[in-house]
């Protein structure tokens, strides 16, 4: 065999592995990602409802990663260097790989959960008539998250990238969603004085004091301009939903939604305690309900957060890092 042979039985055995590493990722694909008819038809009449959910919440995902990943693949057709086009490729199928990783991460933490709530969609009832309205929630604010117009609250954080401020400041508009009038609080974050991000969330509070998350619109930023909505929901929209954020009487064991549209906002909280003492930089508190944060979306995510009776949240902590958000100062607007 001469060497023009050789090479070329070494290129098309080099194709053949390419394609047969593709394949493979992409019969994994469909594996988690296209269900059969029959199963697609059990999917819509689960009884559990739950598990129901976080299955599409998979499929769907595998369509994501699937769809990037061919994407990406049609930029690396169009670079010119054979060497640049490869290593293109083969970056795409590394990410293809973690994205397989991650949907299936993300459902078992779904999975999970069920397990924990029960095979009962998540559905809360608003109705309009059993909320306050922002004169009796500003007169009757939820003990752990009282919200008064004019009130700001600062926190810090020392981070990998540098020193974060976020700044949470209730403001005087107020927004209506499925018919229930919600406080608008404006959070903003920024890394060494560069603002990242922009948030107006959406509050409202029930006749027995129950704290709702009805929403928000966030805005990332990078050099003074938007570039990403990214965690955007209202409830009431595309299937969004309103969640608790912290109950009127809060007890050990309860864990609750705080936010719901799947694949984009799944925020859970569960009440750890109800007696802690935290020391942050703007003073010291007791008998604060703590609760842990997480979400199935970033399953390796937990947060422990501390809320001191009539503040607020004074402390968040990241359980894997021990980075800690506290509160430095609280203050009031002036007109």
């Amino acid at each position: 065999m001469n060497v023009k042979n050789i090479f070329t039985v070494r290129t098309l055995q080099g194709r053949l592995t390419s394609t047969l590493v593709v394949t493979a990722l992409m019969l994994a694909f469909c594996l988690i990602s296209v269900p059969t008819i029959a199963q697609a038809k059990n999917s819509c009449k689960a009884k559990n409802l739950c598990k129901s959910t976080a299955q599409n919440t998979r499929i769907s995902c595998g369509f994501e990663g699937r769809t990037d990943y061919r994407l990406a693949c049609a930029k690396c057709d169009n670079l010119a260097d054979p060497g640049e086009r490869k290593a293109c490729k083969q970056e795409a199928q590394e990410e293809l790989k973690e994205k397989i990783k991650e949907c299936q991460e993300q459902y078992n933490a779904r999975i999970e959960l069920c397990d924990d709530l029960g095979p009962d969609p998540y559905d809360p009832e608003i109705n309009p008539v059993d909320f306050m309205d922002i004169d009796a929630m500003i007169a009757n604010p939820n003990p752990y998250v009282p919200l008064i117009p004019g009130t700001c609250r600062t926190y810090k954080a020392d981070t990998d990238e540098g020193t974060e401020t976020i700044e949470v400041c209730v403001t005087d508009d107020t927004r209506e969603i499925l018919g229930v009038n919600c406080m608008v609080v404006r959070d903003t974050v920024t890394l060494d004085e560069e603002l990242t991000e922009d948030t107006f969330d959406y509050f409202a509070q029930d006749l027995d004091g129950n704290l709702w998350y009805f929403g928000e619109n966030s805005y990332g930023y990078e050099d003074d301009i938007i570039v990403s909505v990214e965690g955007s929901w209202i409830a009431g929209v595309d299937g969004a939903k309103a969640g608790i954020i912290m109950y009127a009487d809060p007890q050990t064991g309860d864990l609750y939604r705080q936010e719901f549209l799947p694949g984009e906002a799944e925020d859970m909280a569960e009440v750890l305690a109800l007696d802690q003492t935290v020391n942050v930089p703007y003073g010291h508190f007791e008998n604060c309900v703590m609760t842990k944060d997480f979400t199935p979306i970033e399953p390796d995510v937990e947060e422990h957060k501390y809320y001191a009776p009539g503040v607020g949240v004074v402390l968040e902590v990241d359980v894997e890092t021990g980075e800690r958000v506290e509160l430095v100062d609280v203050h009031t607007l002036t007109p």
